[in-house]
């Protein structure tokens, strides 16, 4: 059976300010992988992304991906985790600005586009492994 919960001595990965690899799946069936800021929300890995970027339709498309964290200090320690995505907008702004503050050090998202919607995604994990 596979393990489905991140382990409590993984979560720090997830607390740093560390990129996450994010696998979405295209259209066609190829992998899209694209270096994201991410947090973790009861115990679920959580990115941010605006409407209608490549991310975002690949995940109304097709609801599935996987992000993967490598420990900075030791690169023989990673987790993956795989699963299924749902999106909301609700908070969508003020979760960006907090990875902004998490990973710039600013207390508001400086890239802001106010023609843009924000939206969270929050990874559900089917899988999880980790060395």
């Amino acid at each position: 059976m596979a393990q489905t919960q991140i382990p409590s001595e993984f979560t720090d990965l997830f607390e740093k300010p560390i990129l996450y690899a994010l696998a979405s799946v295209m259209s066609d069936g190829q992998p899209q992988v694209t270096p994201v800021w991410g947090d973790i929300a009861d115990g679920k890995p959580r990115i941010n992304t605006a409407e209608g970027r490549q991310k975002d339709k690949n995940f109304k498309e097709r609801p599935q991906a996987t992000v993967m964290l490598v420990d900075p200090e030791n690169p023989q320690r990673w987790i993956e985790v795989r699963g299924t995505v749902t999106g909301t907008t609700e908070g969508a702004d003020a979760h960006i600005d907090s990875l902004a503050k998490k990973y710039l050090g600013v207390d508001s998202y400086p890239y802001r586009n106010p023609a843009e919607t924000r939206i969270s995604y929050v990874l559900t994990p089917t899988k999880v492994t980790h060395s």
